[in-house]
């Protein structure tokens, strides 16, 4: 017997790690279950954020999976984030092993 795959909407934000406590209070607001933080490095248009003083020029990814609904509303929230800082957010379609 196969498993029985569940779709979601894996939405990603990558950010400076400024913004976490404001990230994690929109997740809680939208009503997302669970989310992962985890270090980011690189560079973009914002420049290099290599993250080796921490708290200083160094970003974040935060992963959760959502409905598509909460996924729209999601993009429409971060929308109105400052644009002073740097942050990119996407979503792709999964499916796997998850409620």
């Amino acid at each position: 017997m196969s498993p029985t795959f569940s779709q979601g909407i894996l939405f990603t934000i990558i950010c400076e790690a400024y913004l976490q406590d404001r990230l994690i209070n929109l997740l809680q607001i939208v009503g997302v279950s669970g989310y992962t933080i985890i270090p980011a490095q690189g560079s973009g248009s914002h420049g290099s954020r290599m993250g080796d003083v921490a708290g200083y020029n160094t970003n974040i990814e935060v992963k959760t999976i959502v409905t598509p609904e909460k996924s729209d509303q999601l993009l429409d929230e971060l929308n109105h984030f400052e644009t002073n800082h740097a942050l990119i957010a996407f979503r792709n379609t999964v499916e796997g092993l998850f409620a």
